[in-house]
């Protein structure tokens, strides 16, 4: 992914990380209501697809996470 990365110009990864920075800290939302709506679920009615839920999608985000860390790191190159 480097590689690509490298064809973008500098103002492109700047637009690119603050859009996926917003998009992880909306999906990190997301996830948190995710996991609190499987607590109160998996105490009334018992364990359930609702309980697991969460763990398909908390991948997604560190994959998210692990692409910003790596445009952060190529900006901090192009200094």
């Amino acid at each position: 992914m480097s590689n690509v990365l490298k064809t973008y110009t500098k103002e492109e990864l700047l637009k690119k990380y603050k859009s996926q920075r917003n998009v992880a800290i909306i999906q990190g939302f997301v996830i948190f209501l995710m996991v609190l709506l499987a607590i109160f679920s998996t105490i009334e009615n018992g364990i359930s697809f609702q309980t697991f839920l969460p763990l398909f999608f908390v991948p997604m985000e560190f994959v998210m996470l692990f692409e910003m860390k790596k445009i952060k790191k190529e900006l901090a190159l192009r200094k």
